[in-house]
């Protein structure tokens, strides 16, 4: 019995986990009211979607190019960090420093982008709006202040409880 609830609860999560792709392989405009609101919301108009989307592409656009000059920038560091021949231990230290914040700067910008490329999924899959911890609308209003909300507000709050 506990390997069935197991195996169940696994392909739950599996399936959760998993963006849900159209049949057909292409993007899906997904019929406004399709999309989850909460019971005192109005549904989604096409031009809430369309703006939806926009800032969502707009996002990816940006944060592309965000890491594209990142890359530029961390090869000219890591080129540079074996120039330093005659500097001193600060010189070097303020070097060390600089890389790994750019590192941290591009690892939090991808990061960034693969939620916003999740969040264009669920849109074209119709699942934008659903907290991906219960299954219940987030909230249009959330989702349009941050439009890679994946947790209702809720959940959110539990998942910053636990650390």
């Amino acid at each position: 019995m506990v390997a069935k609830k197991s195996e169940a609860r696994t392909r739950m999560a599996d399936e959760a986990a998993a963006p849900v792709t159209p049949s057909g392989g292409g993007a899906v405009t997904t019929a406004p009211g399709e999309l989850a609101v909460r019971p005192d919301e109005e549904p989604w108009t096409p031009e809430e979607v369309d703006e939806a989307r926009a800032v969502l592409s707009g996002e990816s656009t940006r944060l592309r190019n965000e890491l594209e000059a990142a890359g530029i920038a961390l090869a000219g560091l890591m080129r540079d960090s074996g120039d330093g021949a005659g500097d001193d231990e600060a010189d070097t230290g303020t070097k060390n420093i600089t890389r790994e914040h750019e590192m941290a700067l591009a690892a939090n910008a991808q990061e960034m982008l693969d939620q916003t490329e999740r969040a264009l999924a669920r849109l074209d899959a119709g699942t934008y709006g659903l907290c991906e911890v219960c299954g219940k609308p987030i909230g249009k209003a959330r989702m349009q202040a941050f439009p890679r909300a994946t947790l209702c507000v809720e959940d959110k709050q539990k998942q910053e409880r636990r650390g």
